[in-house]
């Protein structure tokens, strides 16, 4: 049962649906620790209906207007850069300066992430929705916004304990 209640979100394996926000499992920056599991099956993300459910949120560079399209693709690139992944280093040179004015903060000076915010690693090989240049500069651009209902009412607390070890055993547990 609690396979095919997934199976309707996120595709086999655990590899998602890239940019339509149903991100590789393994990579998901909000809690890689058994409790982290746990807690966030139990509340969700972004669930109205849960006063403990998990809030982050990336701004919207570019629906904002707080970035135009090319800074947007400076960065996108530079991000990039920052995994070895590949890029144009054209554009992320002046990407490194957009970058330290507006993502350091929360993806840390060498894109190590930070936990705590939600803010995903950018230096690793563990790129969220895709590591196409194009589909960095969307998630900029867009900032992300997935959300996943609580099952603590849906679920038995014994069915979410094997939701949260299976989850883990995906990868990227700590």
């Amino acid at each position: 049962r609690i396979i095919y209640i997934c199976l309707a979100i996120w595709a086999l394996v655990s590899y998602g649906f890239g940019i339509v926000l149903r991100p590789l499992l393994a990579s998901i920056p909000v809690g890689g620790t058994m409790e982290d599991i746990h807690l966030t099956l139990l509340h969700g993300i972004r669930d109205p209906a849960d006063p403990d459910t998990r809030y982050s949120q990336m701004p919207r560079f570019g629906v904002d207007g707080l970035l135009d399209a090319d800074r947007i693709e400076e960065v996108a690139h530079f991000s990039l850069s920052l995994s070895g992944a590949p890029h144009d280093p054209a554009l992320a040179a002046p990407g490194a300066q957009v970058y330290a004015e507006n993502c350091v903060a929360c993806h840390g000076p060498a894109g190590e992430g930070d936990r705590s915010q939600g803010a995903p690693a950018l230096n690793d090989q563990v790129w969220l929705y895709g590591s196409e240049p194009q589909t960095v500069a969307r998630i900029i651009h867009d900032g992300p916004y997935g959300v996943m209902p609580a099952w603590s009412d849906r679920l038995t607390e014994a069915e979410i304990r094997a939701l949260t070890v299976y989850v883990h055993g995906l990868g990227g547990g700590e």
